[in-house]
């Protein structure tokens, strides 16, 4: 005799303010879910059960999530209904309907007053790190003490009182370090909020793919084209002293 099953599917709603529309770029992977608006918010429907407790879901702010039932939408183990099933709504999938918009550009400098909008966060997931920015200052004596076969596979450039190092394997001098992603370079330890909007901002920042985006915990970033970059060595390195010994 057959098994009778009496675990209903369980259906999942969600909605969030309208003006809080850009962070659902986190999840427009997720082509399985519907989405509609309605004056100033918008609704979702269609998750799984694994989206439902998914990061990149529970990240989103200001999000309310429901659960479905016979018309009515519960708030997350409630007894009692928090709102009627919304009707009249044109439904489409999340990857078709939604627009990813950016806020403007902070003109490629660190520090300066209008900063992009992206947030970095603390990442337990360990990468291997290809750059390092270290202080000029800090590392002259190390660097003209280096075997040159340390310096032969590292490329460099100099930002104003710094210098960025990328290559493998890197160099044991003082600085930060940072991993790379996507064209990104990214502070150890740290990742972006949305991980999946990393392919949008290169498309939006770096749209030639000719060099790097190099970020810091606050979200600023610094666009470096590949062609500033050159091979290091200490005769390069000591030139680039002088030279600023000079201005």
């Amino acid at each position: 005799m057959a098994e009778n099953s009496s675990d209903p599917i369980k259906e999942f709603w969600a909605e969030l303010p309208h003006a809080d529309q850009d962070y659902l770029g986190s999840i427009r992977d997720w082509k399985n879910v519907q989405i509609a608006t309605e004056d100033e918010t918008i609704w979702l429907k269609g998750f799984t059960e694994e989206q439902v407790v998914a990061s990149e879901l529970h990240q989103l702010p200001n999000l309310l999530l429901y659960e479905f039932r016979d018309g009515l939408l519960f708030k997350k183990e409630a007894l009692v209904p928090s709102k009627k099933m919304r009707t009249a709504l044109l439904w489409m999938s999340i990857d078709k309907a939604l627009r990813l918009t950016f806020p403007a550009s902070n003109q490629n400098y660190f520090g300066i007053s209008e900063k992009v909008q992206i947030r970095l966060k603390e990442s337990d997931e360990e990468h291997s790190v290809i750059g390092l920015l270290s202080d000029i200052e800090d590392i002259k004596d190390s660097i003209a003490a280096l075997p040159k076969f340390r310096l032969e596979k590292i490329e460099w450039t100099v930002m104003g009182e710094k210098a960025l190092f990328l290559g493998t394997p890197l160099l044991s001098l003082p600085g930060k370090t940072y991993w790379a992603k996507d064209g990104h370079l990214l502070p150890s330890g740290y990742d972006f909020e949305f991980k999946n909007l990393s392919t949008f901002l290169q498309q939006k920042y770096n749209k030639m793919s000719d060099g790097w985006l190099l970020w810091d915990e606050n979200g600023n970033y610094l666009v470096i084209k590949n062609t500033d970059f050159r091979p290091l060595s200490v005769s390069s390195f000591r030139l680039t002293e002088k030279s600023r010994e000079w201005n």
